[in-house]
């Protein structure tokens, strides 16, 4: 059990700010209680003067890009997105193997973890090593931390041989943990192989986890192809009928595909910051269902607080949201969980944070100072699941400077394959 001394809570709904002592049970999905009293002997955080609220969750995430920071540029520089793709990250994901895997995953967790989230969902490839990926993935979360709600990335870009291990993967994954049925992207998956993955989200009671429409290219292939648009495609093939599909960008879709998502029961899940890194566009939430729109990073980083303000700052010109749509936004990840009875994102996942305001901070003009003032830099502790998981930038859960050097060991080892 962890006591919060005099802290002042901010609910995430409402902005209320609370001056309380706080229990904060431990354990999967567990309560938050304000008590008058701290009982003598137990084990304390002293919050005079920080304030405490809700952890993050990443709302689509990229653990197998964790070690590109730094990494050397491709031969060619890419023209275009299908070139981003092929020569950026379609050529590191080959090269991964279990302990470039096992590095990435570290990597993200701690990421997560200094960043104030809590809870990832990621969406995973390594087309030559398939086997176990999942299971190293979560291992490693777990070490840090971190909940996750994870998916391995099927496509047919590599074969129908390493498709049909990603589907495996997936099923053996699934049998025993919660998680989803991941695919690339509409381009890169034939039919054959979605009417598995769909057999697979029905046997399984899952959701699929795919980009869609990232990109202009990903909607002229599928209608050329297929003769309906990526949207269309996936709501033949039933992924749409459940609602714990997640839909990562949906930046280029039309007016037919805007009427069908919004009928559905599934999500979808903004990524400014790596739109802009990719030059594909901008999102506009302005004729979707605002309940419905998540927010991740798509493995740029593990900063839902930067992620919120690109969203609300790239949105101006686009749709002009408002404070409260994108803060709701970012809050709808946890709604998504909850909603589909995901373990991991209890009440007892919180952050605690050193805001040094120069202006009055309160429930009324909280959303002002979060959009404009507030970073991630602030966060002085973290606890996850009730445990205390960071302190002062310190991960507690780790050795981190035996983790740390395994880290860059594989970055290194990495780089040089590419």
């Amino acid at each position: 059990m962890l006591y919060l001394k005099n802290a002042t809570y901010i609910d995430p709904c409402t902005f209320k700010f609370v001056k309380t002592n706080i229990k904060v049970e431990s354990g999967i999905d567990k309560n938050i209680h304000f008590v008058s009293e701290i009982p003598d002997g137990e084990k304390f955080i002293d919050c005079s003067g920080l304030y405490v609220t809700k952890s993050f969750v990443v709302g689509h995430h990229h653990a197998y890009s964790a070690l590109a920071t730094g990494m050397p540029p491709p031969k060619k520089n890419p023209a275009n997105f299908y070139e981003i793709l092929e020569y950026v990250w379609w050529n590191l994901d080959k090269k991964l193997d279990k302990e470039t895997i096992r590095a990435s995953a570290y990597a993200t967790a701690i990421s997560c973890a200094i960043k104030g989230a809590t809870f990832a969902v990621d969406h995973h490839a390594s087309p030559f090593a398939i086997e176990d990926s999942l299971d190293i993935i979560a291992e490693a979360f777990n070490i840090v931390g971190v909940s996750h709600l994870l998916c391995y990335e099927i496509s047919d870009r590599d074969g129908a041989d390493i498709a049909q291990k990603g589907l495996d993967e997936t099923e053996k994954y699934l049998k025993n943990h919660q998680g989803l049925v991941g695919l690339h992207a509409s381009f890169t998956v034939e039919n054959q192989t979605m009417k598995k993955a769909a057999e697979l989200v029905n046997k399984y009671n899952s959701g699929v986890h795919i980009h869609v429409a990232e990109d202009k290219y990903d909607q002229l292939y599928t209608k050329q192809k297929y003769n309906k648009t990526v949207v269309q495609r996936l709501n033949d093939f039933g992924f749409l009928d459940s609602n714990k599909s997640i839909l990562a960008h949906c930046i280029h879709i039309d007016d037919n595909e805007i009427e069908i998502l919004n009928k559905s029961n599934t999500y979808i899940v903004q990524n400014p910051e790596s739109n802009l890194n990719n030059n594909v566009g901008f999102f506009n939430r302005k004729f979707l269902n605002t309940d419905k729109i998540l927010l991740g990073t798509d493995g740029m980083n593990s900063d839902m607080i930067r992620s919120a303000q690109f969203a609300y700052f790239t949105g101006k010109p686009v749709d002009n949201p408002n404070l409260s749509t994108i803060y709701k936004q970012l809050r709808n990840n946890h709604n998504y969980l909850k909603n589909n009875n995901f373990a991991g994102d209890g009440q007892n996942n919180l952050i605690i944070f050193d805001y040094q305001h120069l202006t009055d901070f309160n429930e009324n003009n909280f959303l002002g100072h979060f959009f404009y003032s507030i970073r991630p830099s602030m966060i002085k502790y973290v606890i996850s699941n009730g445990n205390l998981i960071m302190e002062n930038g310190i991960i507690k859960t780790i050795d981190y400077k035996n983790i740390s050097e395994f880290i860059k060991k594989q970055a290194d080892r990495l780089w040089k394959m590419l």
